[in-house]
């Protein structure tokens, strides 16, 4: 027999729904941190930002590569989400491929240093480089597609080119204040638009 807790809910299942929320909690906190102090920022500054203790980061992340991944899954899985929504609700398909570009730079961003925290694994990081492509790609071909046909870009444009150039850009950005890569990948975007769309 089960008992309900006050909410109504069985035990375990309330269980399972907080430690999903800790989780999901752990990993937007990690990634905002990542962003700001790299991946080898302290976990007791992620515990802190996430409002949680050090033994909930450990009981989901065992240890920081396991940390790294799941951010690094967890911005994939958003950035992918992402596009459909934001051409749903976008005023253009060039207006969602924008912002979908915003994210994907932000994602990039998170990810600097993904392969020094991960250089003693390079099985796991190849498998998080094939699930990048596999998940992000398609995505963007779509953004691509839809932008093309609303004769808002040229057409052709490959989706790989455009990743791996946006990424190349960010690529430089280091510590320098000189270097904005955003302003960059707005006149490469805006390098796509066909003449009469600018």
């Amino acid at each position: 027999m089960t008992t309900d807790d006050p909410a109504g809910e069985p035990p375990s299942r309330s269980r399972r729904a907080d430690a999903l929320r800790n989780r999901e909690t752990v990993l937007s906190a990690a990634a905002e941190v990542f962003v700001t102090s790299g991946v080898d920022a302290p976990i007791r500054q992620i515990a802190a930002r996430a409002g949680v203790g050090m033994a909930t980061i450990y009981r989901h992340f065992p240890t920081r590569a396991d940390l790294v991944t799941a951010v690094y899954r967890h911005q994939i899985e958003a950035c992918a989400e992402a596009g459909p929504d934001l051409l749903a609700r976008a005023d253009s398909p060039f207006d969602a491929l924008r912002q979908w570009v915003d994210l994907f730079v932000d994602f990039l961003v998170t990810k600097h240093g993904l392969a020094d925290a991960l250089r003693s694994d390079s099985d796991r990081f190849a498998a998080l480089h094939d699930h990048f492509l596999d998940r992000l790609l398609p995505v963007c071909a779509q953004l691509l597609d839809a932008a093309a046909e609303a004769g808002d870009i040229r057409p052709g444009v490959q989706p790989y080119e455009l990743m791996r150039g946006i990424g190349n850009l960010c690529g430089g950005r280091d510590d320098d204040p000189r270097y904005d890569p955003r302003r960059l990948i707005a006149l490469l975007l805006q390098g796509l638009r066909r003449p009469h769309a600018s």
